[in-house]
């Protein structure tokens, strides 16, 4: 049987799967990813945006922060693509449980997905960081330079800087829903990012799908390896159910 086919077979026996999702999701909406040979972290910038993304360099220099933040880190315009619809529909068919995302794009959740949980925040969530007011993300394209509330505070994108820690919440919730899965679907992302990518280690039943262009660190572990677009694969599997 080939893999995609052995896909479509494990969702259409399954009814508690779950996804775990990353950058390369969201590459098919023309957002791009940080890892790839023309993403973020291989473009020139006066600072490594590795430092321009931390907690501290955002404390001490808004500014540049914002600078950047606004224009490498928003996509307005994206849309949804076939793997974020595709995993709208299987939560609608009542087989899939949650979808985990390292992204902060919010297409999960414009695609129709309810449950997601978001590891590393959301841009469209943002709050004043003194008086906690709640703005949303056409409020921070909008503004000139950093953000200020009306109270006069600076507003904070709810996404996690480096050097900053994961929601527990989020994490508790999402360990819950790998454990326990019958099926965990791992796409578009390199796995390379922890503690994110270790949550995969709760993970203990007999469907472990990876789907990606490129190798990862856990391919031999996985039940079933597709190389290639998630949208294309996960599109294919799903459609007709």
């Amino acid at each position: 049987m080939k893999p995609e086919e052995q896909l479509k077979q494990w969702i259409l026996e399954s009814d508690n799967i779950v996804f775990f999702g990353g950058a390369g999701v969201s590459t098919e909406s023309g957002i791009p990813d940080f890892r790839s040979v023309d993403g973020l972290y291989n473009q020139e910038y006066k600072y490594p945006p590795e430092t321009i993304i931390s907690h501290s360099f955002y404390v001490r220099n808004p500014e540049e922060f914002y600078r950047f933040y606004k224009s490498r880190m928003l996509f307005p315009e994206a849309k949804p693509n076939r793997a974020h619809l595709a995993l709208a529909r299987l939560e609608e068919l009542g087989k899939l449980k949650a979808v985990i995302t390292q992204n902060i794009d919010g297409l999960h959740q414009a695609a129709g997905s309810r449950e997601v949980m978001e590891l590393h925040g959301s841009v469209h969530r943002n709050y004043c960081s003194r008086c906690g007011k709640f703005y949303d993300l056409a409020y921070v394209m909008k503004a000139d330079g950093v953000p200020k509330c009306s109270c006069g505070g600076t507003i904070k994108p709810d996404v996690v800087l480096y050097e900053e820690g994961l929601d527990q919440h989020t994490i508790n919730k999402s360990v819950q829903y790998i454990r326990h899965a019958d099926m965990l679907i791992i796409g578009g992302t390199s796995l390379t990012v922890y503690p994110a990518a270790g949550l995969i280690d709760y993970y203990s039943g007999q469907k472990l799908v990876l789907i990606n262009k490129s190798v990862t660190p856990m391919d031999s572990r996985a039940d079933l390896v597709i190389s290639g677009p998630i949208g294309e694969v996960l599109g294919d599997a799903v459609e007709g159910l």
